[in-house]
C-alpha cells in the first residue's frame, strides 16, 4: 500500500511544492494532478479487490444547473476547491463536504454565444485560488476564507466575443489562462500575470502580426481575426523550463478560402519560455485547418522508448481523431496514430507527419466529413498508467455533413464560414468507446463500447482501475489490464467533468463532478432523441471504501 507523506494542513502551495505534485498522493494540487498531465495516482486502497465495497460517504449540490459541472476539484491539506458553472468557487471539506466558504463573480451582462456558462477549474498556490471569468477577467480569492484579493481585466469580453473557461495554470510565481475565441473573429493568446499581485507579466499572440515569425502563413488581414484560441490548460516541464500549450484551430472554421497559407500557429503545440513567454519551438499539426479540429487537447508528458531510444516526449489527443507524439525538446514529430474508426477528412499521417489525402469540404457543396464537429474525442481528458504503460482514452463515434459558405468577419461575433449537420456513421449507427492503447504505436489493447457519448475525464490509480462516468449518470470503474467494468453508482446526472482521487488521515477517496450541461444534450438529441431527457445538476459525489474495509 502507498505510504502517504505527511503534509502539515495549511502548508504554502508554491513552485517547489507543484513541481513535486506526483510526490503526494494524499492531494490532488493541479488540474491534472501534476504537472506530467497523466491523470493518474499511485493510490491503492481502492482497488479491484475491493472496487465492489466502494460506497458514497458524502454529496454536494451546488445548486448551479445551468452549465453543468465540467471542472476538476482540487484537494489540498483536506480541502476541495471547485468551480461550477457562472463562476462560483465552493471550498468543501473534503472528508466531510461541508462548506467552508463560498464565492460567486458578479454575474456578467452578456455571455459569448457560442462558448457557454461552464467553467473547468481553478489553480491554488501563494494562497491563492485563481479563476478564469465568463467575461474575460482572472480573479485570485484567499484561499483561507474565499474574499476577492485582486481581479484583472484580460480583454473586453464584449469587443472581442471570448472568455475564460478553461483552469489557469500555475508556474513558477506567474498564473497563466488561455481564452476561447476558435469560433469567433478573434485573435487568439496566451496571458501571464503575477500570482500575488496580477501584474501583467506577458503575452504570447496565437496569430503572428506584423514583423513576427509566421505572419506570412496567412493571406491579408485574415490574422486579425483568425482564432486559435487556447481554451484547455497547458502544462509544464520542471526539468526542462518549458511551457506547453496546445492551440485550437483557425477562424473562419470551415471557410479557408480567404486565409490561404500554413495559419500558424493554429493547431498547434507551442513551447514557450515561462518567464518571458518567448517561443522555443512549435509544431503544427494540421496547416490550414478547413475541419475545426482544435489541437487544444491535453499535453500528457512521458519519458519513453520511442524505436529503441529513450525520449523525453508529449503527447497530444486532437478533435482530429488524431494522437500525436512529439519530441517535447526540440518538437520533433515521432508518431501519430488514430483514436477512432470513422475518419475521412485525411487518408493518413506520413512518417514525418505530412498530412495525407486531405478531404477538403467544398464551398458551397454538402461534404460528408468524419469525425464530427464534436470531434473524435471532446476536451475530456485522457490518463497514462505506468503500471500497465498504457493511455486510456474515449473515442467518439460521429459523422457531419458541412456546408461551406463564404463569410466576412465581425469582431468578436461567431466566425463559422458554413452550417454543419450531425451524421450516422455509413456503416451504423454513432456511438463511443473508451480504450486502452499503448501510446507509442496506437497498439489497441481493450475496448469499452458505448451507446452514448462518453464526455467525461479518465482517471487511472495503482489500484488496477480507470475510472469514468457517461451520460446517463453512472459513474462507473473498470479494470484498467482488460477493461472489464466491476463498479458503478448512479450520481442522478450525466458526467463530464474530470474525476480525482485523493486520501484524508490515510483513508482514500474518489470524487467525481455530476452534471452533464444542456449544451451537450443539444448535440446529442441530434442522434439519440431521450438525451433531451437525460438528467442534469450540478453536484460533486465522493466514495470511499466502509471504514472497517481491509
Amino acid at each position: 500500500m502507498v505510504v502517504l507523506t505527511a503534509v502539515l494542513p495549511g502548508s504554502e502551495v508554491d513552485a517547489d511544492r507543484l513541481n513535486r505534485a506526483e510526490e503526494e498522493p494524499a492531494n490532488w494540487l493541479t488540474y491534472y494532478g501534476g504537472y506530467k498531465s497523466w491523470r493518474y495516482s499511485p493510490l491503492d486502497e481502492i482497488n479491484r479487490s475491493n472496487i465492489k465495497d466502494l460506497k458514497p460517504v458524502w454529496a454536494f449540490e451546488s445548486g448551479i444547473t445551468d452549465g453543468g459541472l465540467q471542472a476538476a476539484p482540487l484537494v489540498i491539506d483536506g480541502v476541495m476547491y471547485v468551480s461550477t458553472a457562472w463562476n462560483h468557487v465552493f471550498a468543501l471539506d473534503a472528508a466531510t463536504g461541508e462548506q467552508l466558504w463560498r464565492y460567486a463573480y458578479p454575474e456578467p451582462e452578456e455571455i459569448p454565444g457560442t462558448y457557454g456558462t461552464w467553467n473547468r477549474g481553478v489553480a491554488v498556490a501563494y494562497g491563492l485560488v485563481f479563476m478564469g471569468t465568463l467575461d474575460n477577467h482572472v480573479v485570485a480569492l484567499d484561499r483561507d476564507t474565499g474574499e476577492e484579493v485582486w481581479r484583472v481585466e484580460v480583454e473586453n469580453s464584449k469587443q472581442c466575443g471570448c472568455n475564460i473557461t478553461g483552469a489557469p495554470l500555475v508556474v513558477k510565481d506567474i498564473v497563466i489562462t488561455g481564452v476561447t475565441g476558435g469560433d469567433s473573429a478573434h485573435r487568439g493568446y496566451l496571458n501571464a500575470f503575477d500570482a500575488r499581485t496580477g501584474r501583467h507579466r506577458w503575452r504570447f499572440w496565437t496569430i503572428p502580426g506584423p514583423g513576427e515569425p509566421g505572419h506570412d502563413s496567412w493571406e491579408g488581414d485574415s490574422w486579425k481575426y483568425g482564432g486559435g484560441s487556447t481554451w484547455v490548460t497547458g502544462t509544464y516541464d520542471p526539468e526542462l523550463d518549458l511551457l506547453y500549450w496546445a492551440v485550437g484551430n483557425p477562424a473562419a472554421d470551415f471557410y479557408g478560402g480567404d486565409r490561404e497559407g500554413d495559419n500558424l500557429y493554429t493547431d498547434s503545440i507551442i513551447a514557450l519560455d515561462p518567464d518571458s513567454g518567448t517561443l522555443k519551438w512549435h509544431y503544427q499539426q494540421i496547416p490550414h485547418d478547413v475541419w475545426d479540429y482544435d489541437t487544444a487537447y491535453e499535453l500528457v508528458l512521458l519519458d519513453i522508448e520511442v524505436k529503441g531510444k529513450k525520449r523525453k516526449a508529449i503527447l497530444n489527443p486532437s478533435k482530429s481523431g488524431y494522437v500525436w507524439l512529439l519530441d517535447r525538446t526540440t518538437g520533433e514529430f515521432l508518431g501519430a496514430w488514430p483514436l477512432v474508426e470513422n475518419s475521412n477528412w485525411i487518408e493518413g499521417i506520413g512518417p514525418q507527419g505530412e498530412l495525407l489525402g486531405r478531404n477538403e469540404p467544398e464551398l458551397g457543396e454538402a461534404s460528408f466529413i468524419c469525425p464530427a464537429i464534436g470531434g473524435g474525442r471532446s476536451w475530456n481528458h485522457g490518463a497514462y498508467s505506468p503500471d500497465t504503460g498504457w493511455f486510456y482514452s474515449t473515442g467518439l463515434e460521429w459523422c457531419q455533413i458541412v456546408t461551406v459558405r463564404e463569410e466576412e468577419p465581425e469582431e468578436g461575433m461567431p466566425f463559422f464560414g458554413g452550417e454543419f449537420e450531425m451524421a450516422h456513421p455509413k456503416d451504423g449507427e454513432a456511438y463511443s468507446h473508451l480504450s486502452a492503447y499503448d501510446p507509442v504505436t496506437g497498439d489497441l489493447k481493450w475496448r469499452y463500447k458505448h451507446k452514448y457519448p462518453l464526455l467525461a475525464s479518465q482517471l487511472a490509480t495503482a489500484g488496477g482501475l480507470v475510472f469514468s462516468g457517461d451520460a446517463t449518470g453512472r459513474f462507473f470503474a473498470l479494470d484498467a489490464e482488460n477493461g472489464r467494468e466491476l463498479w458503478s453508482f448512479r450520481t442522478g446526472s450525466g458526467h463530464r467533468g474530470s474525476s480525482v482521487t485523493f486520501a484524508v488521515d490515510g483513508r482514500q477517496y474518489v470524487a467525481t463532478p455530476s452534471g452533464w450541461g444542456s449544451a451537450v444534450a443539444g448535440l446529442a438529441t441530434q442522434f439519440w432523441p431521450e438525451a433531451e431527457d437525460f438528467p442534469s445538476g450540478s453536484s460533486i459525489f465522493v466514495f470511499a471504501l466502509p471504514e472497517d474495509t481491509e
